[in-house]
């Protein structure tokens, strides 16, 4: 029995973190009948009793008295934090386990990094520790935040570093929503790349998502259910875009259905640890066989489907589709083109009723259109679930470390050169205590650097096994003019 601790940090993090408790609470209630507190709901849910002032140790299998999620809400602004305290699940959250401030981080990485950070550190390490104290077998922290803004990119990269200096044996996985090239943030580049290095140092797997790929999905969700092209196929509210049937009763905002769907993504990363299946994979698996190289650990996630099917029933031919949609760029959460670029390893996480022969029938299938590197040519890690999504007959996550990630981050470090050749809004960061003008420079080198180990990766596209260790060993070997 193992448990996980979600940190969910910014406007853009609470926001999401709130959706998928929504999404948790549902799924868990679909499956569990008897409301009986069992292993499942423990990873991710303390039983607590009211009565004794919620601060006891979990009750284990008893009937729910009060569920309590195993989760930190931070924001330097009140309102979304507010909000969810308002809303139908304010009794799901620990009020001890809430951190917020009046001001905000005015979209600046310093303020939040430097200033909240120091600032608010010893009470994020004592919650953090609290959080820790009421599980069993603390397996990861899951982090959520965004890049673009101040307090998810500064304070929640701060946080990270805290993690790995209190719980160092603790994976930590982080899902980290990059902005578009249109966000209206103009210091968004900054806030990105500084943010980027705390990333590349601390993280052990990130899940970089592009706001861009997650207004596309949900346009041509909407475009199809409108259209009636797919007739009866698609629900015209998706459990997947869509709060329908769920805990939010209040009008929809524009970012709700894209936040819905990264709630499905962290909900199909967790089925493992969650639910029993036949082939389970561990969350700390994942690191363990995606990330050869330790900073390059940003996973290009797919999620499939992507809408809510009207017919429960699946066919077999649909179920091969399945596979084949998870590795086209309509269901990436990054724009991205990984067919045309270097596999480092991948991971299918199905839930539902899915064989093991499917698997290795649709793996056998793909292979040949993708390249993975030459010394690791059976990177494949899957993972069986056996309770689906609520509404679907079976789903699947793919996680790929791929090269093709590269484009994103030369992206974002074009943008921030524009910004920073003018030294363009850099007296915003430079008066904040703590923050200096080489924090930009060394971010900027971090980033540089990733992008080259990517180019050395790309470069060796289409050698054998035999061209690879003689280019490693010749790279290796200093000249000594013998």
């Amino acid at each position: 029995m193992t448990q996980s601790v979600v940190v969910q940090v910014g406007q853009c993090g609470n926001q999401v973190g709130c959706r998928f408790w929504d999404l948790a609470l549902r799924e868990h209630a679909d499956v569990n009948k008897e409301g009986i507190y069992d292993e499942a709901l423990s990873s991710f849910f303390r039983n607590v009793d009211t009565r004794s002032g919620g601060d006891g140790p979990d009750i284990y299998k008893g009937k729910i008295c009060s569920l309590k999620a195993r989760a930190l809400l931070i924001d330097m602004e009140e309102g979304v934090v507010n909000e969810i305290l308002q809303g139908p699940l304010r009794d799901v959250f620990d009020s001890k386990q809430l951190i917020t401030d009046v001001s905000g981080s005015g979209n600046n990485w310093a303020v939040g990094h430097k200033l909240y950070g120091s600032q608010y550190q010893e009470n994020i390490v004592e919650k953090l520790r609290k959080a820790a104290e009421h599980c069993d077998c603390l397996q990861c922290f899951f982090i959520i935040h965004s890049m673009g803004g101040g307090t998810g990119s500064g304070l929640g990269t701060f946080i990270l570093k805290l993690l790995e200096d209190e719980f160092p044996e603790v994976y930590r996985f982080v899902t980290s929503v990059y902005p578009s090239g249109e966000d209206d943030v103009i210091t968004s580049p900054y806030n990105s790349v500084l943010a980027m290095k705390e990333l590349n140092e601390h993280a052990d797997c990130v899940l970089p998502i592009e706001n861009e790929s997650l207004f596309d999905i949900v346009n041509k969700i909407h475009q199809m259910a409108n259209s009636g092209k797919l007739g009866s196929t698609v629900k015209r509210n998706s459990l997947v875009t869509s709060s329908a049937g769920s805990a939010k009763t209040a009008q929809e905002k524009p970012f709700d259905a894209m936040n819905n769907i990264l709630a499905n993504l962290l909900l199909n990363l967790t089925s493992s640890a969650r639910f029993e299946g036949s082939l389970n994979m561990d969350l700390n698996e994942i690191s363990m066989n995606l990330v050869p190289f330790p900073r390059l650990h940003y996973l290009v996630s797919s999620l499939t489907p992507l809408y809510t099917l009207a017919d429960v029933n699946v066919p077999s031919r649909r179920l091969d589709q399945m596979f084949s949609d998870a590795f086209s760029r309509d269901h990436q959460l990054i724009q991205a083109d990984p067919k045309h670029s270097i596999y480092l390893a991948c991971a299918l996480l199905v839930r539902g009723n899915v064989q093991v022969s499917d698997l290795r029938r649709n793996i056998e299938r793909l292979k040949p259109s993708l390249h993975f590197v030459s010394w690791n040519q059976e990177g494949w890690k899957t993972g069986l679930c056996s309770v689906p999504p609520v509404g679907h007959s079976h789903s699947l996550l793919a996680l790929a470390n791929n090269t093709c990630v590269k484009p994103t981050f030369i992206e974002l470090k074009d943008r921030f050169m524009k910004l920073y050749k003018k030294k363009a809004h850099l007296h915003h960061y430079l008066h904040v205590d703590g923050m200096e003008q080489s924090c930009f420079s060394e971010a900027l080198s971090s980033l540089s650097d990733l992008i080259e180990e990517y180019n050395e990766l790309d470069a060796t596209k289409g050698q054998s096994i035999y061209e690879f260790a003689c280019m490693s060993v010749w790279a290796t070997t200093s000249y000594s003019g013998v």
